[in-house]
């Protein structure tokens, strides 16, 4: 495993096509109902065979589970519950053995307020790590420092009063996850620490954390009153974040191997987000999340493409891809909500539904850029349905992260203890739509997940070549990715009904093409018709 492609230096992240594990949901090697890194040891073998190219963890480290490990206790360590730094290390090792890099989330913005920093931060206004935080005192009506809302709870203020110290701290999130003080040296120094503690562990990559926030204006001021709540004006995208982030990707270019670092920007417009990868000094990489919230439209992914692709070439920055995460519905959830409202039956939903999320997973690993999946997209997975008493997430995201089925049988190869279940239900049809049921099916999704990774590796055009939009028919996006005399285009059919292409401007003489791959795994290997199916994306061959 080498950090760049021998062939011509370009980073491997570029070419990577990289998978995120929720370790509490994705395989319990114990019995206790909830994930560890034994259980991802486990199947890292799986993923090797479906052919990505990275794994990205979601934290794993000691936190009281206030948002699930987003809210830290110690930054150098593994919660029991997940296992050991022996297990990590073990997990690191066995990873690079299969060709497969390691990514770690890294949450610098806020920490656990059951960590030792902010237990000593909030015992004294003299304490050593008072400063560590952000603290204020009352307005003199008694009111909060300023207006921000929480980001979690948009009813509430973003700052809680501590009767200790007679103050009030800053919580952007949740009211356990208190903000760590980034105009304070030693808060920075030591969120460096914790990065090289990883780094030294052989870790190939970060996923900074709402990176944008590290950055505050000092005065705090209050919100103007049309953006009274998200976003917080004087947090997101404030300069000297970008000053900070050079800092970091000095240090992480001092490490061998090309190490990388991926940044949750969460603003919505590509030119901001663009930003964060400086003149190639800041990120490496950063989330577009455009693609969470387009409509399964042509016209509206025409959008996202051309802005992203736009904002993306004026600074020779690298996009990224991702149509789900831990924090958003799944995408077959999403198009068959949306399809719900605007009043597909029932039936309609039944025989599209899949077929959708096939065409998505095509558009989605062809696009120009680094595309991330999430454990369960090559499943096609919906969000499970979670009853009230199971219900666990303050911010009703329980669905999207209920746990991986691995088999058939009734536990899904989660093992079972008295006295212990798999920490939230199963998604719907996991007896028939689990890992082992759809790899013994050559026609299924996770085949054609497997199908669609083999063939970014061996096209040049798919990895490294050019995008060009291309006009075709109403309900049809289509683009041409090229490098050299390597050439392919990409069709996708967002409508219900078969669409001819023969007289259709740019993509007239597709007739001549070949089909390599199709979402629903017919006609591949064999000459265009020049009509595209309901539901179908395929990848031709000139």
């Amino acid at each position: 495993m080498t950090a760049v492609d021998e062939r011509d230096g370009v980073p491997w992240w570029r070419r990577a096509v990289i998978y995120q594990i929720y370790p509490r949901s994705f395989a319990d090697s114990n019995g206790d109902g909830v994930g560890d890194l034994n259980g991802i040891r486990a199947h890292l073998p799986d993923l090797a065979w479906l052919g990505v190219d990275a794994v990205w963890l979601s934290p794993f480290f000691p936190s009281p589970m206030v948002d699930f490990g987003y809210d830290v206790a110690d930054y150098c360590d593994v919660d029991p519950v997940f296992g050991t730094l022996d297990d990590f290390d073990r997990l690191v090792d066995e990873a690079h053995e299969l060709g497969l890099r390691v990514i770690i989330d890294w949450v610098p913005n806020h920490s656990s307020d059951q960590h030792p920093w902010f237990v000593d931060a909030r015992a004294s206004r003299d304490s050593a790590h008072r400063n560590w935080y952000v603290w204020r005192d009352a307005r003199p009506d008694g009111r909060p420092p300023n207006n921000w809302r929480s980001t979690f709870h948009m009813s509430e203020p973003a700052w809680t009063w501590d009767e200790t110290t007679s103050q009030w701290y800053l919580h952007l999130f949740e009211v356990g996850q208190p903000d760590l003080n980034w105009d304070e040296p030693a808060v920075e120094a030591a969120m460096h620490d914790v990065l090289r503690f990883w780094l030294d562990r052989g870790v190939d990559g970060i996923r900074a954390d709402v990176i944008h926030c590290i950055g505050k204006d000092p005065a705090l001021p209050d919100d103007p009153p049309e953006l009274e709540g998200i976003p917080h004006s004087a947090t997101n995208d404030v300069p000297i974040t970008h000053g900070r982030l050079r800092t970091l990707r000095r240090l992480m270019d001092g490490y061998p191997g090309d190490r990388m670092m991926v940044g949750e920007v969460f603003l919505f417009s590509p030119d901001a987000v663009a930003s964060y990868y400086g003149r190639g000094d800041e990120l490496h990489l950063a989330f577009n999340f455009k693609p969470l919230f387009t409509p399964w439209w042509p016209s509206r992914w025409q959008e996202t493409i051309s802005e992203t692709v736009r904002a993306m070439a004026g600074r020779d920055a690298w996009p990224t891809w991702v149509l789900a995460n831990h924090d958003n519905a799944r995408p077959r959830t999403r198009y068959d909500r949306a399809a719900a409202r605007h009043g597909e039956t029932p039936e309609g939903r039944a025989r599209r539904s899949e077929a959708r999320v096939r065409a998505a997973s095509v558009l989605l690993l062809t696009l120009r850029g680094t595309p991330f999946l999430y454990q369960g997209d090559e499943l096609g997975l919906e969000d499970a349905a979670i009853p009230p008493e199971r219900a666990v997430d303050p911010g009703d995201r329980d669905g999207t992260r209920a746990p991986m089925p691995w088999t058939a049988d009734p536990d899904h190869g989660w093992p079972t203890r008295a006295g212990h279940e798999p920490w939230l239900p199963f998604p719907p049809e996991a007896e028939a739509r689990n890992h082992a049921s759809l790899r013994q099916d050559p026609g299924s999704i996770l085949h054609l997940h497997r199908r669609l990774l083999a063939l970014r590796k061996r096209t040049p055009a798919l990895t490294d070549g050019d995008f060009a939009l291309l006009a075709g028919p109403e309900g049809t996006l289509a683009f041409r990715r090229g490098l050299g005399a390597d050439r392919r285009v990409v069709m996708v059919n967002f409508t219900g009904e078969e669409i001819d292409l023969t007289d259709s401007g740019d993509l007239a003489g597709a007739r001549t093409f070949e089909v390599e791959l199709s979402s629903d795994d017919a006609g591949e290997d064999g000459p265009f018709s020049g009509r595209l199916r309901p539901d179908q994306a395929v990848v031709l061959r000139p």
